[in-house]
């Protein structure tokens, strides 16, 4: 598992030193791999403002996160019923060879593909001066994330209800024509020249569970005086029940509808026409879902991408508020971004408190933020430098 830290150090001459320490260390021992995270310089405003403003987007940090992780389950979940789809984004973002789409689930290789084109964003992280103005106050640049985050929340509630609704609705329909006796479909059953259709004959059909079979024969006849002596006939069974067909007068229908119901036999309303209908139901359901299908996916992927980039630029304006307020004007630090492995995590930092421990030397990793009441980051670790955590969990792959 994939550690992402963002840190911030003043640029004064020990701090520099230390930082062309940290790299020469880093790249000896093979501990993390460390780059160069450009920020731009932006209007730093009134300095009291600041505190609201660091208060303010560590909120917005924890809500875009939290879209970023609805937005890829939903896509998850949605994407997973479709191999044939997967498989045509797999080598969109990523070089996969047969032999790695061979040993993993489609899914799972384009979600791979997904994280690594994601890496490369932060790691050559260039700010989007189009999209986030520097010439902005710091402010209205959080209020521009916080309403493109908010409104692809809004809306990716209403179109997963939408889409979850249509693919309920066409699994229900499936279940009832592929179910058990009681509902599934009969035309693969019964033939036209099963059904005895005439000015006053017709003919019902009717589910019998087989340890009724022999009540039916005994009495099917006596369930109403117009039925046709000896006109049943078994047509289709199965493990639990079986479907027979009898022919009656038509004036006889409700008498013996009301009398089977009493014996505990069940009277399939049954019509070519009925069934033609369900099954022009079901099959424009399923188009239907396939056309949400292809629109959803779509906004999905686009949708996740921007606030991705979103939440990477919040993540920077973090970093600069925060600088601001610990190293104080004029704006004069250094960010960096360290790519390292979970188990290599805690050798880093300790080499990073030895190395900037003289920025502010009563911090520990033991310190916590106590004051804060946001949930969720009252745990938040205080160190000597700035650092933020950029959660590579909201692609959790499994």
């Amino acid at each position: 598992m994939t550690d992402l830290w963002l840190i911030s150090v003043p640029l004064d001459k020990t701090s520099s030193n230390s930082v062309e320490k940290l790299k020469r260390t880093l790249s000896k021992t093979n501990l993390a791999s460390c780059c160069k995270f450009s920020i731009p310089d932006l209007k730093v405003g009134i300095l009291d403002s600041l505190l609201s403003m660091s208060d303010d987007l560590s909120k917005l940090d924890t809500l875009t996160e939290s879209v970023i992780k609805k937005t890829y389950q939903c896509m998850r979940e949605v994407m997973e019923q479709s191999t044939d789809k997967v498989l045509e984004n797999t080598l969109a973002n990523g070089d996969h060879g047969m032999n790695q789409r061979a040993a993993l689930s489609p899914l799972t290789a384009y979600l791979k593909s997904l994280r690594v084109d994601l890496m490369s964003y932060v790691t050559k992280f260039q700010w989007d001066k189009a999209k986030y103005p520097t010439a902005l106050p710091l402010s209205s640049l959080a209020d521009i994330i916080n309403k493109e985050v908010s409104q692809v929340e809004t809306e990716l509630k209403s179109r997963a209800a939408a889409y979850n609704s249509v693919k309920t609705s066409l699994q229900s329909l499936e279940h009832k024509l592929d179910g058990n006796m009681q509902t599934r479909s009969l035309n693969d059953i019964v033939r036209k020249e099963d059904l005895v259709v005439s000015e006053y004959l017709t003919t019902l059909l009717v589910v019998v569970t087989r340890g009724s079979y022999l009540q039916w024969e005994r009495t099917y006849e006596s369930l109403s005086e117009f039925v046709v002596p000896r006109s049943s006939r078994k047509l289709y069974e199965d493990g639990e029940a079986g479907v027979f067909s009898v022919t009656l007068f038509k004036r006889a229908v409700c008498e013996f509808k009301a009398k089977a119901q009493e014996s505990k036999f069940t009277v399939r309303e049954y019509g070519f026409d009925l069934e033609e209908k369900k099954q022009q139901e079901m099959k424009q359901l399923s188009v239907h879902k396939k056309e949400q299908y292809g629109i959803f996916v779509c906004w999905l992927k686009v949708h996740f991408s921007e606030v991705f980039i979103a939440w990477i630029h919040l993540k920077a304006l973090r970093v600069f508020v925060e600088s601001v307020l610990r190293y104080g004007l004029p704006v004069n630090y250094q960010a960096l971004l360290l790519e390292t492995d979970r188990k290599r995590s805690k050798k880093v930092r300790e080499e990073l408190d030895s190395l900037f421990m003289h920025l502010d030397p009563t911090a520990t990793a033991s310190k916590t933020d106590v004051s804060c009441d946001i949930p969720g980051l009252c745990q938040q670790e205080y160190f000597s430098y700035i650092c933020f955590h950029i959660n590579t969990n909201v692609l959790e792959i499994s």
